[in-house]
């Protein structure tokens, strides 16, 4: 649907621009020229490339008008606000931006557009807009409607205007998805990314047909899997050892895309793929297509058997331990990709994390020598190298994040937290197996760090081992500890209040104040607490409870050894 003007269309009157507000008249003031930018827009790209467009029209007769008003004093830019090819349904066009930035910079004080939908069809951008105008002094005019936005009848009437122009948009958009709705299920290709062994027809746009050269290959990747080969990561490794290249293409943009090496992912999407039995997948439901074939149903029939026998499920593990801390940080040197944080269990029991070089586990491990390396060392070192670094830097950006890691209460906070103050901090770590070191660059500094880490001899630390240890700490040690932190933290006015800790332990404010309450624990006896008397073990944290509400430090003593000799 086209929205060309009408040739024998009447403009609206001219309304009264003697105000300070857009959209109407107010109290009058001082007459002031107005220079008159010209919005013109067309949802459509067809017919743009015409010596005579609809854009020109529009601006011919918003040129017309302003020129009719000469003597009130307007005049037209001659600067270019034309959207050709852009919906109304949002403000991301190019043209109507670029009018925005001239309305701030204050080059603009008149809006001009020949009807209300071409600024917008959104009732709630239109309003948006509106409030801009009037917020900068612009005045809007629409030079085939009139209305006044300063009195409630003219609102009115701008709503319904607008609300119908919306009304349309959703009409139009409903129709449209209807028909390549309707187009799919009878099998037509209505667009997107080409099916690799596909190519556009040379004269009908919305066809494809087999590509001699790709179409081989596909049948090949579906000969290899079904006869050869038992996974499509070994198909993957057959093909570029043969030097076969996913095809290239150019996005809109210009931008050169694909002549890679093949991927699993992009194998299984081939293997899985109905097009290629002159199919079309459509929402779940498969319905005979018009391209031609390239594989034959019953060699489909089989490889997706093999798919399914071959599947392996896996559950989607939420568990917040199976995350690394430095997982879109740790790239891999040898190869340049990023490392990706994974595990394995053995017996069912004991979780060993690693981090694994993606090339690797996309194309098999003999692109990539390093393949894998433990989690838990390479967390470790970075950690402590970067610890050193700002010790030796207090002054720096970050510091919330710097404070964060250097404090004690580090190994309190939980794994998002730490891992928000790993990404804040590093700009990118590189894992070098082969030379048993890893090299690291921090955010707002271009130094690169290198330290020397052993790899293959340092034994693994598993979180659940460094877990157990800390439970086996007397509890009212523990609960002694964190306030000393916190209290530490507000001395040095890393933190305002002692809430502040509360999302970073995982503790509400009732459990805080129980923890800060150890502290009214007289001298003598937090000493004790602190030291490595076996008997705490057999003491809980609800027992001294009573003591923090006592003011007199003897009292607490006299009680505390009773306590102590019932232990």
């Amino acid at each position: 649907m086209t929205n060309e003007p009408e040739k024998k269309q009447h403009f609206a009157p001219a309304p009264s621009l003697t105000y300070g507000s857009a959209g109407g008249t107010a109290q009058p003031q001082k007459r002031r020229l107005l220079g008159c930018a010209i919005y013109t827009r067309k949802s459509t790209s067809e017919g743009l490339d015409q010596e005579f467009t609809s854009l020109d029209n529009q601006r011919e007769y918003a040129e017309s008008y302003i020129k009719s008003q000469q003597n009130e004093g307007w005049t037209a830019s001659p600067e270019l606000y034309d959207d050709g090819g852009f919906t109304g349904a949002n403000i991301e066009r190019p043209a109507l931006q670029k009018l925005l930035a001239h309305i701030r910079e204050g080059k603009v004080n008149c809006v001009v557009v020949y009807k209300v939908d071409r600024l917008s069809r959104s009732l709630l951008d239109f309003s948006q807009l509106l409030e801009f105008f009037d917020k900068h002094n612009v005045a809007f005019i629409s030079i085939t409607q009139h209305f006044n936005t300063n009195t409630s009848m003219g609102r009115l009437t701008l709503n319904i205007l607008l609300s119908f122009a919306q009304f349309e948009r959703e009409i139009i958009s409903e129709r449209t998805r209807d028909k390549m709705v309707a187009a799919r299920k009878r099998g037509q290709w209505i667009g997107g990314v080409i099916p690799y062994g596909y190519q556009r027809h040379s004269t009908e746009q919305r066809k494809i047909v087999v590509n001699q050269e790709e179409g081989n290959i596909v049948k090949r990747i579906f000969d290899l899997y079904l006869n050869k080969v038992n996974s499509a990561l070994e198909v993957a490794q057959i093909l570029n050892a043969d030097g076969i290249m996913t095809r290239a293409w150019t996005n809109k943009k210009g931008k050169a895309s694909g002549k890679k090496k093949f991927y699993i992912t992009q194998v299984l999407f081939i293997l899985k793929n109905y097009t290629y039995v002159r199919k079309v997948n459509f929402k779940g439901q498969v319905y005979p297509g018009q391209q031609p074939a390239i594989i034959d149903e019953d060699t489909f029939a089989k490889v997706q058997a093999k798919l399914l026998e071959h599947r392996l499920d896996r559950k989607a593990y939420k568990n917040k331990d199976c995350s690394g801390l430095l997982s879109k940080v740790l790239k891999c040197s040898a190869c340049g990709s990023m490392m990706v944080h994974t595990y394995t269990t053995k017996k069912g029991r004991h979780k060993y994390r690693y981090y694994l070089c993606s090339n690797a586990q996309k194309r098999g491990y003999a692109e990539c020598p390093h393949r894998f390396v433990n989690a838990q060392t390479i967390e470790d070192a970075v950690i402590e190298a970067v610890k050193r670094k700002l010790a030796e830097q207090p002054e720096g950006p970050f510091k919330s994040e710097r404070d964060a890691i250097l404090s004690p209460i580090w190994d309190t906070l939980f794994f998002e937290e730490k891992r928000r103050i790993i990404r804040t901090l590093i700009q990118t770590v590189d894992c070098d197996v082969k030379n048993q070191k890893v090299d690291l660059i921090l955010n707002g500094s271009s130094e690169r760090l290198t330290v020397a880490v052993n790899m293959k001899t340092e034994h693994y630390k598993t979180r659940a081992k460094n877990l157990r240890n800390i439970a086996n700490e007397a509890p009212i040690r523990k609960t002694l500890i964190h306030a000393h932190h916190i209290k530490k933290l507000i001395d040095e006015n890393r933190i305002k209040s002692p809430r502040e800790v509360c999302p970073w332990i995982h503790i509400n404010e009732t459990r805080l104040d129980q923890i800060m309450n150890t502290l009214l624990l007289s001298p003598l006896i937090q000493e004790e607490i602190l030291s490595d008397n076996p008997a705490l073990m057999r003491i809980s944290e609800r027992t001294i409870r009573d003591l923090t509400t006592l003011p007199d430090w003897n009292q607490q003593s006299q009680q505390w050894r009773e306590i102590i000799s019932k232990s």
